[in-house]
């Protein structure tokens, strides 16, 4: 049967027009497909599988001149014109670079064969313009996506980029910017190169050098992403090397490259020192290495050369050595032996396992043949249904694979692929880091993996990863706040407020603390706050409790003297039932300051003022009672006086009951609109959340206290005139002294009460009702106590007649 004619295209380096070794392999790869489809019975049965590679040297015009003439009669340019019925023309694999690719599809376009572009990276929007073209490489967007997760993984915001300058350098600029303000990543330049390397143009690119000051002399910006076809890398290696032949600073950046760069394929690579790009992280289309690829490499010899044409200028770039003499051998090179090892060369001139576009290329040939294998079985069976075998191969047209390349699917090493709709899900990228060339995780496009951690990039550079930021990171314990004037990457970093804390390197706003916790020293963490409160248990709550039970102890003995003496003229005179009730009442009083310690409870809260409030009024009333007792009893003495019929236990009684009764019923009218009940207060110190009782109506509580300062006031008055009636009758100075003691603690509670928090102001209000009801209880009583027990001579009815006189 006649053979089936593929076109394979081939990039050949247009600066010095040598032949590539790296790239070879892509046409071993071609080769090995071929042989491997031959060998296999069940595809093709009975059909030569054949092929025809031809070079391209970059210019379109003889891109466009060697498709057509693929299209014309053997050794004859005639375009249109194929009388050679041996071979037909059914399918194109190429290019490798975008503008190749349409350049072939504008002229395989017009005649409907299939092309399938095994180099290009660029979104092929023109469907409808180039309906025969297929990509055999993932959608480029997924490389820009992970070209985001690489710049955030290590942290890198702040870089520089470099792209052609050319339609194909627009789209990506145009792609890429705002996917790295989405990622708050900022570019601090954009550089444009020439997107050829021909000598002609060498000369204005030097000359542009000194105008990438930016590239030089921005010192933060240690990473460079880079956009460029191959040549791009010519350009680049210009810039670094004249910048080591100038006074400019060393670069010393990394460079982060698309997978367009191709590092293999730098002709010049034994002239110039190749170190410039050591560390440089590049992507590149994952591959996988076909059982017996290698074995087939083993056995490439320059005795091919009568099968493959360009083997032997393969073969002299590799090794470095003349396959025969011709002519003058200036450098006295040894001759190649043809038994030389492919192993042996560097990966950087030649690869064992098989690359990214070998692989496209290898399964673009397996694409075509099971396409071309499922048409020509079709037509089979067609004719076996109307009793004729013969297949007339002749009848063949391109066109006629079309729907068969859409439609298939083939499996193949474990990989599944679809074309061409699918073909961006499954392919993948894998992450290299150049020099040597090592072959860092996969990073696959349809699923947000991890990419590599730094100690792995750390591992292969053996140096320290670099930071590339506009100003230095914010710690924690302070935030970014945006510099006037510059990009969004550009900061200021300013210490947290007090209360808020950022636990995060370049937070952009501090967060602020749980009413529950409080920032730590350096404003990194959140603590949680302890409850606070007046224990019985700690030193103050221990001295507290001291002092209630010491005085409680002294009046409970006062009763008890006075008990015991109650016979006695000066119990007498000091009208015994309001004694008591005094004492009982002050008693009750130093008792009411357990009801201020300990944790706040609902009950506790209830009763802690109201209870000290009655208590205490009655204290005050029962010496307001005494004063007016002792008043009226004088007045009673003088002759014809109408005062005798008051002097008695009915009016002291009275003005008991009438001056606790309204503090009770203010009392009551507090608990009825607005009680106290227990709350928690964390904001007034920084550090505990104090538990306390919240007073519920301020007013109320101030009512209370103002009318026991009534009170009080009253009877320092009506005491304070009746200081100067006779001493037998005069307790008067007594109560004055000790209402002096009261309005004195009172008015200093007030101010020191709001003044304080926590468990110090429930101290202080324990401590004002300890001392004024120890006021009262030492001025009034210890001068009959000192009388009875230690002058009991002065405790006479004579004495005090006598006295009184």
């Amino acid at each position: 049967m006649p053979p089936l004619l593929l076109m394979f295209f081939n990039y050949i380096d247009s600066f010095y027009c040598r032949y590539v070794p790296n790239v070879y392999q892509e046409i071993l790869a071609l080769v090995f497909a071929v042989k491997e489809i031959s060998k296999n019975p069940e595809l093709l049965p009975n059909i030569t599988l054949g092929f025809h590679i031809v070079n391209n040297y970059f210019p379109a015009k003889i891109t466009f001149k060697a498709t057509l003439s693929l299209l014309s009669k053997q050794q004859k340019f005639l375009p249109n014109f194929t009388c050679d019925l041996k071979k037909t023309f059914i399918a194109a694999i190429g290019g490798r670079l975008t503008e190749t690719s349409f350049t072939m599809a504008t002229v395989l376009s017009n005649y409907k064969i299939p092309q399938l572009t095994f180099g290009t990276f660029t979104p092929i929007d023109e469907k409808n313009v180039f309906p025969s073209l297929y990509q055999m490489v993932p959608n480029e967007i997924h490389q820009y996506n992970g070209i985001i997760q690489l710049l955030q993984h290590f942290g890198w915001i702040w870089i520089g980029i470099m792209a052609v300058d050319d339609d194909y350098g627009d789209m990506f600029l145009q792609k890429i910017e705002p996917l790295l303000l989405q990622n708050s990543i900022c570019y601090a330049f954009i550089l444009r190169t020439p997107p050829k390397a021909y000598i002609d143009e060498y000369i204005h690119l030097i000359s542009m050098v000194l105008r990438y000051d930016q590239l030089f002399m921005e010192d933060k910006v240690k990473v460079c992403l880079i956009y460029a076809l191959a040549p791009g890398m010519e350009n680049l290696r210009v810039i670094i090397l004249v910048a080591s032949l100038t006074s400019l600073p060393s670069l010393g950046k990394v460079w982060i490259v698309t997978s367009h760069w191709n590092f293999g394929i730098l002709s010049i690579q034994r002239l110039w020192d190749i170190q410039s790009f050591h560390g440089a992280l590049s992507f590149a289309v994952r591959s996988m290495t076909p059982p017996g690829f290698q074995e087939f490499l083993h056995t490439a010899r320059p005795s091919w050369v009568k099968e493959d044409n360009f083997i032997q200028n393969f073969w002299e770039q590799a090794f470095d050595c003349p396959l025969q003499v011709s002519g003058i051998n200036e450098d006295n090179k040894v001759l190649c032996t043809g038994n030389e090892n492919l192993e042996n060369l560097p990966s950087i001139l030649f690869e064992m396992s098989m690359t990214g576009h070998s692989y496209n290329i290898y399964n673009a040939v397996h694409v075509m043949v099971h396409s071309l294998h499922v048409l020509l079985k079709s037509r089979s069976r067609c004719r076996n249904a109307i009793g004729t075998e013969e297949i007339i191969f002749q009848d063949l047209r391109p066109w006629q694979v079309f729907c068969f390349i859409f439609n298939i699917l083939f499996i193949y090493l474990h990989h599944h692929c679809q074309f061409p709709s699918i073909i961006s899900s499954f392919l993948l990228f894998i992450f290299l880091c150049f020099f040597v060339l090592v072959v860092v995780p996969v990073w696959e496009s349809s699923i947000n993996a991890n990419i590599l951690s730094s100690d792995s990039l750390l591992n292969i550079t053996a140096q320290v990863l670099p930071l590339s930021l506009c100003n230095d990171h914010c710690y924690p314990g302070s935030s970014r706040k945006k510099k006037e004037g510059e990009k969004f990457c550009c900061y200021d970093c300013v210490p947290c407020s007090e209360g808020w804390i950022s636990d995060e390197i370049d937070m952009d706003v501090c967060m602020k603390c749980p009413e529950d916790e409080y920032p730590n020293n350096i404003q990194t963490q959140c603590i949680p706050k302890v409850f606070t409160y007046l224990s019985y248990y700690e030193p103050l709550g221990i001295l507290f409790v001291t002092l209630a039970t010491v005085f409680s102890l002294i009046t409970i003995l006062v009763v008890g003297i006075f008990w015991m003496h109650k016979e006695t003229p000066i119990v007498k005179a000091n009208n015994w039932s309001l004694t008591c009730i005094l004492l009982l009442s002050l008693l009750l009083c130093f008792l009411c300051s357990f009801l201020f310690m300990g944790r706040p409870e609902k009950m506790t809260c209830l009763l802690r003022q109201t209870t000290f409030g009655i208590v205490f009024s009655v204290a005050l009333s029962s010496v307001l009672a005494k004063t007016m007792t002792v008043i009226l009893a004088f007045m009673a003495t003088n002759p014809g006086s109408g005062m005798r019929k008051w002097a008695g236990k009915g009016l002291s009684n009275s003005i008991v009951l009438l001056g606790s009764f309204i503090q009770v019923a203010i009392c009551i009218v507090w608990l009825s609109i607005s009680p106290p009940f227990p709350d928690t207060d964390p904001h007034s110190l920084k550090e505990q959340i104090i538990m306390e009782c919240n007073e519920g109506s301020v007013i109320m509580f101030y009512c209370v206290l103002g009318y026991m300062g009534f009170l009080a006031i009253v009877s320092f008055n009506i005491a304070f005139q009746a200081r100067k009636l006779p001493s037998s009758f005069n307790e008067a100075k007594f109560i004055t002294f000790s209402m002096l003691v009261f309005c004195s603690v009172w008015l200093s509670f007030v101010p020191t009460y709001l003044s304080t928090k926590g468990k110090y102001m429930v101290a202080v209000e324990i401590f004002s009702i300890l001392c004024s009801s120890a006021g009262l209880l030492g001025c009034i009583f210890c001068p009959k106590c000192y009388i009875i027990l230690l002058r009991p001579e002065m405790n006479k009815k004579e004495h005090l007649i006598r006295k009184g006189m």
